[in-house]
C-alpha cells in the first residue's frame, strides 16, 4: 500500500495538480483499494487533525505580518536599515537579508516575506543600479530566515506532528536563523564587493537615523516581546499568536495611523486564504501519515536504518538527504507533515531529540524553498524582479554554502 500511496502521489503532483489534493487523491486511491483500512476511521484521522488548539496562532501571526508589514511600517524599517547598511560593500542585499530576518520575528511565513519585502527591496535596489538577479537571489534566501526565528508555522506542524513543544522549538530556531542571516550578510557583503555593486552615497546622518530608529521601533519591539512571552512562560504560542495580532493593530491605528477597513480586509482575506490552503495539506497528510503507518512503513524504515546504517551519523545523513531531495519538490507543509511521522521514530532510535530533529528538518526543507524545479521564494522574487530563474539560481550559489554550512552545524552539533 505504501508503494501505491508514492505512486499515485507521484503521477499526480508530475501532472500539476496541487500537492494538497495529490496527497488527498493518493489516500483514497490506497484507501479504495485496500479491504484492510477503514474508512470511517481515515475520515476521522483527518478531521481530528485540524481540531487541534495551537493551529489557531496560524492565521493570527499570518494576519499580524501582513498588519504590520502592509503600511508604512515596512517602508521605515527598511528607511532605517538603509541608512545603516546601504553605504557598505553589498549593503542594499544586507538590507534585505536583516529586513527578512526582523520580518520573521512578525509573521512566520517565508512566502509571505518573499513578497512583501521583495515587493519592497526589488525596485530600491534597480532605482541603485543592483543587479536584478543577485537582488532576487538574496530574497529568496533570506525569506526562508522567517521560518526559523519565532514565530515559525513549519515548526507548529513539526510540533502539532511529532508532540514537541512549540516554545522549544521557537527558542531552538533563534540562533541557526542569525546564522544564516549572518551568512547571507557575510554573502553580500563579498559579493557586493568583489563585483563593486553600487551603494548609498548619502552621508550619515545621526539626528536622521535617530528618528527613524524611533519611528520603526515596534516592528523592533515585536519580536522581541513573542520571544519573551514565550521563553518565560507568560503566554502560551496561541495566545502571544493573537497578542501580536492586537498589537499590530493598535500600532498601525494608533502610531502610524495607516489602518483602513480596506487593509483589514485585505489583510483577513489573504490571512483566510493561506490558512485553508494549510489546513487542507493537514488534512491531506494526516491521512497519508495514518496509512503510512497503519502499514508500517516507519517501522520498516527503522529496521532497515538499524541493520544497514551502523553510525548515528550516517542515519543523520540519509534523513538529511531524503528531505532535501523531498523539499525540492514538495511544498515545506506537506513534508513537514509528511516526514515527521516517518523520521520521529528513526530519530528517537539514535537519540535524538524531537526539538533537534524539528530544527533540522525546517532548515533542510527551507533550502528547498529557493531550489528548482518548485522552490516557491526563488519564482516570487524572481518574477518581481522579472528576471529567468536560471539566471537567479546562479547567483544562489554561495546562499546555498551558508545554507548548507549551519545545516550542518544543527544535524551535528546539538
Amino acid at each position: 500500500m505504501s508503494f501505491l500511496i508514492i505512486l499515485v502521489f507521484l503521477i499526480t503532483a508530475a501532472a500539476a495538480v496541487p500537492i494538497a489534493h495529490a496527497l488527498l487523491v493518493a489516500a483514497l486511491v490506497a484507501a479504495a483499494t485496500s479491504e484492510r483500512v477503514p474508512m470511517d476511521i481515515l475520515v476521522q484521522t483527518m478531521v481530528q487533525q485540524v481540531q487541534s488548539f495551537p493551529l489557531i496562532a496560524i492565521p493570527f501571526f499570518m494576519l499580524t505580518g501582513s498588519l504590520m508589514m502592509g503600511g508604512k511600517l515596512g517602508e521605515a524599517l527598511i528607511s532605517t536599515l538603509s541608512t545603516v547598511l546601504g553605504r557598505y560593500h553589498g549593503g542594499p542585499g544586507q538590507v534585505g537579508v536583516l529586513s527578512s530576518t526582523i520580518f520573521g520575528g512578525v509573521s512566520g511565513s517565508a512566502v509571505a516575506d518573499a513578497s512583501a519585502i521583495g515587493s519592497l527591496m526589488i525596485p530600491w535596489h534597480k532605482r541603485l543600479g543592483y543587479p536584478a538577479a543577485f537582488s532576487a537571489a538574496t530574497l529568496a534566501a533570506a525569506a526562508t530566515i522567517d521560518i526559523l526565528i519565532p514565530p515559525s508555522i513549519p515548526m507548529i506542524l513539526f510540533a502539532l506532528s511529532s508532540g514537541a513543544s512549540i516554545a522549544a522549538l521557537f527558542t531552538a530556531g533563534i540562533l541557526p536563523g542569525l546564522l544564516m542571516c549572518a551568512g547571507f550578510m557575510g554573502v553580500c557583503w563579498w559579493v557586493g564587493k568583489k563585483r563593486n555593486f553600487p551603494r548609498e552615497t548619502k552621508p550619515w546622518d545621526g539626528k536622521a537615523f535617530a528618528a527613524q530608529f524611533a519611528y520603526a521601533s515596534p516592528a523592533l519591539l515585536l519580536p522581541a516581546l513573542i520571544i519573551v512571552f514565550l521563553r518565560f512562560g507568560i503566554a502560551t504560542p496561541t495566545e502571544v499568536s493573537v497578542l501580536s495580532t492586537l498589537f499590530a493593530g493598535l500600532v498601525s491605528a494608533v502610531v502610524y495611523r495607516d489602518l483602513t477597513w480596506s487593509r483589514i480586509h485585505k489583510a483577513v482575506v489573504e490571512a483566510g486564504l493561506s490558512t485553508g490552503v494549510v489546513l487542507l495539506v493537514i488534512m491531506s497528510s494526516a491521512a497519508i501519515g495514518w496509512l503510512l503507518t497503519f502499514d508500517q512503513m516507519p517501522n520498516g524504515i527503522v529496521s532497515w536504518a538499524q541493520a544497514n546504517l551502523s553510525q548515528p551519523w550516517l542515519i543523520i545523513l540519509m534523513m538529511n538527504l531524503l528531505m532535501l531531495v523531498c523539499g525540492m519538490f514538495i511544498d515545506l507543509p506537506a513534508a513537514v507533515l509528511l516526514l515527521t511521522p516517518v523520521f520521529a521514530p528513526l530519530a528517537k532510535s539514535i537519540g535524538m531529540d524531537m526539538t533537534q530533529l524539528g530544527i533540522m528538518m525546517t532548515v533542510n526543507l527551507a533550502i528547498g524553498l529557493y531550489t528548482p524545479p518548485v522552490g516557491t521564494t526563488l519564482f516570487i522574487t524572481s518574477s518581481v524582479a522579472k528576471v529567468k530563474i536560471g539566471e537567479t539560481v546562479r547567483e544562489l550559489v554561495p546562499f546555498y554554502f551558508v545554507a548548507f554550512l549551519v545545516l550542518l552545524l544543527v544535524s551535528y552539533v546539538p
